[in-house]
């Protein structure tokens, strides 16, 4: 199979070993210095892209590889403000994109676990959930894509929660509690509160992820945490999207996709998954 790789950082160049670790041929790699070569006959000929770049640039490269007529496997985050108007081309057949915000394989296993134990948690009402994300001190934006997903996961399927923020900060809520005057609006905060999951983050060293989900009552705590220990598994996920993403196109020209029926050029890992 013909992989192009779009981004060439350190995601880019784990990928690249794997896939040819696992017998692919790299056809093409685009990074910021050679962005033209999306348009190129090599770019067109590869029978699937693996996309890794940055917010700002991820949906343009996404509508490029449409426009060349190859599937592409997205995990870039913080774009997603634009995923409704990305997935409608898909949707209408110009595309075929799988986008996720982790590729790893025992995070969306994770994410199942932490989804199932939601909808039990509906039955026990002294149980309030909270969660925190770690990760190296690269990375800049909070919480994780991958923490918004597992809360988004866990709101739906949850009847105690129905929105999620951050905390503030120590300093501000100490400040907070010793000027607010006492009312209805503080009333209506904890209200509020009281149906917020909250997601806590770290920065240290050079840890690859860690997602914890924290279930507290007055009498215990259930917790259940993933530990990447390395990108690797995120990359060799990417890998294993390409593949699936890839058999399922097969090729196809600019137009309609022939999917099958009741398919749309949209997926996510729950699809290759089967969750």
């Amino acid at each position: 199979m013909k992989i192009a790789i779009i981004g060439y950082g350190k995601m880019g160049h784990i990928i690249e070993k794997i896939a040819r670790d696992r017998g692919h041929e790299i056809s093409v790699i685009i990074d910021a210095e050679n962005e033209a070569d999306i348009d190129s006959k090599a770019f067109r000929k590869s029978d699937v892209a693996i996309e890794f770049t940055q917010p700002n640039t991820a949906v343009n490269n996404l509508l490029r590889c449409f426009s060349a007529g190859v599937p592409v496997v997205c995990g870039t985050t913080g774009w997603l403000d634009s995923l409704p108007a990305v997935k409608s081309v898909c949707e209408s057949g110009k595309g075929a994109l799988l986008y996720s915000s982790n590729f790893s394989i025992g995070v969306n296993i994770f994410e199942a676990v932490s989804r199932y134990l939601a909808g039990i948690m509906n039955e026990y009402p002294q149980y309030s959930p909270s969660m925190e994300e770690v990760h190296h001190i690269h990375k800049l934006d909070h919480p994780s894509g991958t923490a918004i997903t597992i809360a988004e996961e866990l709101i739906a399927a949850s009847n105690k929660v129905d929105n999620w923020k951050e905390p503030a900060e120590s300093a501000e809520s100490s400040e907070i509690s010793e000027n607010h005057q006492h009312g209805d609006e503080d009333a209506n905060q904890k209200d509020t509160d009281s149906r917020t999951l909250f997601i806590s983050h770290r920065r240290e060293g050079e840890v690859p992820g860690i997602h914890t989900v924290t279930w507290d009552s007055p009498q215990d705590t259930i917790t259940i945490s993933h530990s990447a220990k390395s990108r690797e598994g995120f990359a060799l996920g990417a890998v294993l999207a390409a593949e699936w993403l890839a058999e399922k196109c097969k090729k196809f020209s600019v137009g309609p996709l022939k999917l099958g029926s009741g398919q749309t050029g949209f997926f996510t890992m729950k699809d290759m998954l089967k969750f």
